[in-house]
């Protein structure tokens, strides 16, 4: 019977250490993550700023050229404007 009380006694203490402990530092723990995570975000920011920034080099850049579609199929000819005269 002593050696289950001197369990039960040990066990309690134990867990409230570890609580007390883990009020301590799970809060340190987190702050830790979330800066780095804001530190990162704000890197990210930085680097997408200075990829948007246009380089001063004098050369016309064209990043995308859209296909052109024609109307008339090549098959049908050429299509002339033409006027009605009356």
């Amino acid at each position: 019977m002593g050696v289950l009380i001197r369990f039960l006694i040990i066990t309690i203490c134990s867990l409230y250490i570890i609580r007390a402990l883990v009020r301590l530092f799970l809060p340190m723990l987190f702050n830790s993550v979330i800066n780095k995570a804001q530190e990162q975000a704000r890197q990210q920011q930085q680097n997408y700023n200075k990829a948007q920034q246009p380089k001063p080099d004098g050369r016309v850049r064209v990043d995308y050229k859209p296909e052109t579609k024609n109307s008339v199929p090549d098959s049908e000819g050429e299509f002339v404007d033409y006027e009605e005269i009356k």
